[in-house]
């Protein structure tokens, strides 16, 4: 069959294709006409491996035609794995101590939660919001797609860790370039999430705890006679937050359970109390930053995550609360005005979401930057779930040690 013929066939196949797929929903079967394309034309997969291949005479190409096709072909497909499949993630913060370390290499399944197609298409492909080493921007808002998430393997869970689309960024960034970060989703769409002393509370319960969670809070640790040495409490315990206190022998140091039971053993620790906050002297420090509501680190809520499709009553109390949702998230033009609640310029008594949102919590309690402080997440800005740490760099360690070989390939917890 001549050449002309195949590329004409090879259209009226795609187009009629993707009508089917449109009519079924089988949205995955797009990546169909890719693999004809390539039996036809591009021959880069041996599909039919288990056949003997005839060898055919072939006009010989050019170096540099075959360095040009062997590149965009890997350029493509890395794109197509990375944007649907799996990404690779560094951790940058201690937000997450000690259940993931500063220096740790993940692997991201956007599978898990289904992957969300591409909101700003036009884009160099295999890097995020800007170009390596410039400050410009790697994308085009050009050609702008609504958010559509392809089906995954599940839905997300309270307890997993995931990536996500910082929501608080100001940017002005599209919604898939925001910067990335990584948390514990603590609470789902629906729930009822308050904390009381430092205590985590999901629908009027303790939160449950996955095995591996390690999180961590400050506190003050007070000793007799002689201090605490820091290379011993890393070496020992993996303390690398801290710092002393106001008073000889007195420390502030970020503790898991674990760290915690093992400095109570020492013999020149005197004391070791958590550290609560009970003032509430910056509110604006956490969400919804207003005086409002007189939360903070500690003591927050109760607040309700809203759900895809159900309604809440709005009030000039409440409207702080949801605002964001309404106006950015899901693009309504918001009015107060003389205690009146104006939405798309229509007065309103309540509001029904559109999408699903979560709440996200750093391990490492004292140290996040995380829902307590910008508010909810929104499913459109969910990049995937955290899978395993493929690499570990210590940057404390020296030669070998720099390496964590004991969290080499191990899992997200």
């Amino acid at each position: 069959m001549k050449k002309g013929m195949k590329i004409v066939l090879f259209l009226v196949f795609t187009i009629v294709w993707s009508i089917i797929v449109y009519l079924f929903n089988g949205e995955w079967l797009h990546f169909i006409p890719l693999v004809v394309a390539d039996v036809l034309f591009f021959e880069t997969i041996s599909w039919q491996f288990w056949k003997k291949k005839e060898k055919k005479e072939k006009k010989k190409k050019s170096e540099l035609r075959t360095w040009v096709e062997a590149i965009a072909f890997a350029v493509v497909a890395a794109h197509i794995l990375r944007t649907f499949f799996i990404e690779a993630y560094t951790i940058p913060t201690s937000s997450m101590e000690k259940s993931m370390l500063i220096g740790d290499f993940l692997f991201v399944s956007k599978l898990a939660y289904g992957p969300r197609v591409p909101m700003t298409p036009v884009a160099v492909p295999l890097v995020h919001h800007t170009i390596p080493g410039t400050k410009k921007k790697s994308y085009s808002e050009i050609v702008k797609v609504p958010y559509h998430r392809m089906k995954g393997l599940g839905e997300i869970k309270r307890n997993d860790c995931v990536v996500f689309n910082w929501p608080a960024e100001k940017l002005n960034r599209p919604v898939d370039k925001k910067e990335n970060y990584v948390k514990r989703c603590v609470g789902i769409a629906g729930d009822k999430i308050e904390i009381v002393n430092g205590q985590l509370m999901v629908n009027d319960e303790p939160q449950t705890e996955p095995e591996g969670m390690k999180k961590q809070f400050t506190y003050n640790v007070k000793t007799k006679g002689s201090g605490l040495n820091p290379k011993l409490l890393y070496k020992k315990f993996d303390i690398t937050e801290g710092s002393r206190g106001s008073n000889m022998n007195e420390y502030n140091l970020f503790l898991t359970d674990e760290a915690l039971k093992g400095l109570n053993e020492f013999k020149n620790v005197k004391s070791i109390t958590q550290n609560i906050d009970t003032t509430y002297n910056s509110p604006q420090y956490y969400f919804p930053n207003n005086n409002d509501h007189l939360w903070n680190i500690d003591n927050y809520g109760p607040i309700l995550i809203p759900k895809k499709g159900s309604s809440i009553d709005l009030t000039m109390e409440n409207i702080d609360l949801y605002k964001d949702i309404i106006e950015i998230y899901e693009e309504n033009t918001l009015k107060i005005s003389e205690n009146n609640i104006y939405i798309n310029d229509s007065l309103t008594s309540s509001y029904k979401f559109k999408m699903n949102y979560y709440w996200m919590m750093g391990d490492n309690r004292h140290n996040s930057a995380d829902s307590r402080m910008w508010g909810f997440l929104p499913e459109n800005h969910v990049v995937g779930k955290a899978l395993f740490v493929w690499m570990s760099w210590d940057k404390n360690g020296k030669g070998l040690n720099k390496i964590r070989w004991d969290r080499l390939f191990s899992s997200v917890k």
